[in-house]
């Protein structure tokens, strides 16, 4: 998986870049729970930028 695909995804939707890594995921996190995406996929892109630094807000609980 490229973050280059992650970003356009986003892009593509939210009309703008993310300023961070953590809105990437954030708005990943947000597909999975509307139901746009599968858990495998989530599981993958979740794992994927936490390993690049991204953190969950639901982390800083």
């Amino acid at each position: 998986m490229l973050i280059n695909e992650l970003i356009s995804v986003y892009e593509t939707e939210r009309q703008e870049s993310p300023k961070t890594l953590n809105d990437l995921l954030d708005y990943f996190q947000k597909k999975y729970i509307a139901g746009d995406i599968d858990i495998k996929s989530y599981r993958d892109i979740y794992n994927f930028l936490h390993q690049q630094g991204a953190t969950s807000a639901h982390e800083y609980v």
